[in-house]
């Protein structure tokens, strides 16, 4: 398991933007992926969008497509989400997964802390 560090999250109005950044610490020949997912209180987590370490391939969740941006910078082993036009549904806890195939993020198990995101109506 690669130690993942999420950040940036916040309280944010309805319509605002915030950045989460995940900053991975080890990056190894087993990761060609970085995903975001979510989990609002009572409901099952949630995927967001993905990203392959190289090249320009992603992937967007339902629920986000068009409002939330999934980038990278490889230089500083950091993936980004950008999210945009913000709906109190988006309040969760919202989380990073690492994986060497795209079905691989939804086999994580062991999840870090992630970073809280409020979104006020």
């Amino acid at each position: 398991q690669v130690p993942l560090v999420e950040s940036g999250g916040g309280l944010v109005q309805a319509g605002g933007s915030l950045r989460l950044s995940c900053e991975v610490s080890e990056r190894t020949f087993r990761i060609f992926l970085m995903g975001w997912f979510r989990r609002a209180p009572g409901r099952d987590r949630e995927f967001a969008a993905a990203i392959k370490w190289s090249g320009n391939t992603t992937w967007d969740g339902d629920s986000v497509k068009g409002r939330f941006t999934i980038s990278r910078d490889n230089a500083t082993n950091t993936a980004y989400l950008e999210m945009s036009n913000l709906k109190p549904e988006g309040t969760a806890v919202y989380y990073c997964a690492a994986a060497s195939d795209y079905a691989g993020l939804f086999d994580v198990e062991n999840w870090g802390q992630g970073t809280q995101v409020t979104v006020s109506s």
